[in-house]
């Protein structure tokens, strides 16, 4: 039987109609990929994560070995070894807090913070599923080998990190991400080797004395006496200036002053840091932040932090977290110490 002219028309076009469906059916879209994911880790009873996490300061390049663990509820532990001096420092999230350790120095400091939510974090499944979800305007693409977001960022202290592509392989999980700027250059990567989504951590894993006690044997690092060498911000705000400089001598050690005079006036405080005989835990009043040198206490008026043995803080009434930061960031010569 032969079928007039409309009818053909309208067969052709039931056909066309039904490979478009198909072919739309077919296609991984932004939602399967979020939704897939958020399915995924939210299964998860505990993971381990290792990698190697660079991070770009000035002309700089820091390089950290990281070793992520989480445990079903809530429990982090995240350690970082700078490759250059083996300096280690742990975040650890447990029920009774956030601490972060320095082994090197027998010391822990306590943050009544909503770390790691507060903030991105490179290397963080929940984190990275997070900046993910917030994102209204994220976009996604697929390669022949992988999946890549790229969203908005969550950096407060740090303007110049704008946003981040986040690549996953086709069972969605992670391999790297890259934090960017306005200008496309990549200031910290995260580069994952190993991916454990079914950990099993012993009873005392997320324990704060056990991860003292078991880093301490661990880190290499040396106390210091002196202060070698002048090292001075290399970012000073406009219309202010270095006003004095003083060294002072300790009963361990040594401390200096530099104190800053101007439209925004800022000390920098240097000194060699102690190493306590037993673990001492500080209660301490802020938030902490990944920088390049370390992992550093952000509070309103103050960043602290410890890299090569020295004790850092940037003090100011006067100026926003953001030109604390700036400043801060720019401190970012190791000193040949002694």
């Amino acid at each position: 039987m032969k079928l007039k002219d409309g009818e053909k028309m309208k067969k052709v076009l039931l056909i066309l109609c039904v490979c478009f469906l198909l072919v739309g059916c077919g296609k991984y879209t932004v939602k399967d990929a979020e939704k897939d994911l958020e399915n995924k880790i939210e299964k998860i009873n505990a993971y381990n994560l290792t990698g190697e996490l660079e991070i770009v300061n000035n002309d700089d390049v820091y390089k950290y070995d990281v070793d992520v663990s989480y445990e079903k509820d809530d429990k982090f532990r995240v350690s970082l070894k700078n490759q250059t001096n083996n300096h280690e420092q742990i975040i650890l999230k447990n029920e009774d807090g956030v601490y972060v350790l320095t082994p090197s120095l027998n010391k822990s400091f306590k943050f009544q913070s909503d770390w790691p939510y507060n903030n991105s974090q490179t290397y963080l499944l929940q984190t990275l599923l997070s900046d993910i979800q917030n994102d209204k305007d994220k976009t996604f693409k697929e390669t022949t080998n992988n999946y890549i977001f790229t969203t908005s960022v969550n950096y407060p202290n740090n303007t110049d990190l704008v946003k981040q592509r986040i690549y996953f392989d086709k069972d969605l999980n992670p391999e790297k991400v890259e934090v960017l700027n306005n200008n496309n250059d990549v200031l910290i990567k995260m580069t994952f080797d190993k991916v454990n989504l079914d950990a099993e951590f012993k009873k005392n894993h997320f324990a704060l004395d056990d991860n003292m006690e078991a880093a301490k044997t661990e880190d290499t690092t040396e106390p210091v006496s002196k202060i070698d060498g002048e090292i001075y911000p290399m970012y000073v705000p406009d219309g202010t200036t270095l006003s004095s400089r003083e060294t002072v001598e300790m009963d361990e050690g040594e401390r200096v002053i530099m104190t800053y005079e101007g439209d925004s006036p800022f000390m920098v405080i240097e000194q060699t840091a102690s190493v306590s005989d037993e673990h001492s835990v500080m209660s301490v009043y802020g938030e902490p932040l990944q920088m390049a040198t370390g992992v550093a206490n952000v509070s309103d008026n103050m960043i602290s932090w410890v890299s090569n043995g020295i004790e850092y803080y940037v003090v100011s009434d006067n100026m926003s977290e953001s030109e604390l930061m700036n400043v801060a960031n720019s401190v970012s010569t190791i000193p040949v110490s002694k």
